[in-house]
């Protein structure tokens, strides 16, 4: 995989650690990791990555 440029979400916190990190690849993904554990990443679609934000936001994630 190429090296990605990782941005920190506008969301997170001003201090280290706390910080949501996403990054776009060459493939159809974005790349999702939380700054403590950069080594740790998760990937989805732009498509899935929405409907996810928009769950988290309204508060009715699935169980």
């Amino acid at each position: 995989m190429p090296q990605l440029a990782w941005q920190k979400s506008s969301f997170s916190s001003g201090g280290e650690g706390n910080c949501v990190e996403l990054a776009a690849s060459p493939s159809p993904l974005i790349h999702l990791r939380e700054s403590d554990h950069p080594h740790d990443t998760a990937a989805a679609t732009p498509h899935a990555l929405a409907h996810l934000l928009h769950a988290v936001k309204r508060g009715g994630l699935p169980v």
